[in-house]
């Protein structure tokens, strides 16, 4: 069945790995599903968040409407790290991994 546009959900997330080193922005209409994907990523390719171990949920948010989220992504993905930790800090003060939750 088709949805028509402004009917799906989308997200924009940020993973961390063990350590809070490394961030790591995407996009994605189902959120689950994604984070199972960064969890048991394909041996055989080599992706970023399989070579630095990012499957940590720490940040997300959800859109209707995908050229929005993608629109966003890209802006996270152009700020400097600090500005990111305070998006964050504002969301998530405690860096708490999410993916239980959602």
């Amino acid at each position: 069945m088709y949805k028509t546009k402004g009917t799906h959900n989308y997200y924009i997330y940020i993973l961390t790995n063990k350590n809070k080193t490394v961030l790591y922005i995407g996009v994605t209409n189902s959120l689950k599903e994604r984070l199972y994907w960064h969890q048991n990523p394909d041996p055989v390719t080599r992706h970023f968040t399989h070579k630095y171990s990012c499957c940590h949920l720490i940040y997300y948010e959800d859109f209707k409407d995908i050229d929005e989220a993608i629109k966003r992504e890209k802006q996270l993905k152009g700020w400097r790290r600090e500005k990111k930790e305070i998006l964050i800090n504002e969301f998530n003060p405690e860096w708490k991994f999410l993916n239980n939750e959602i």
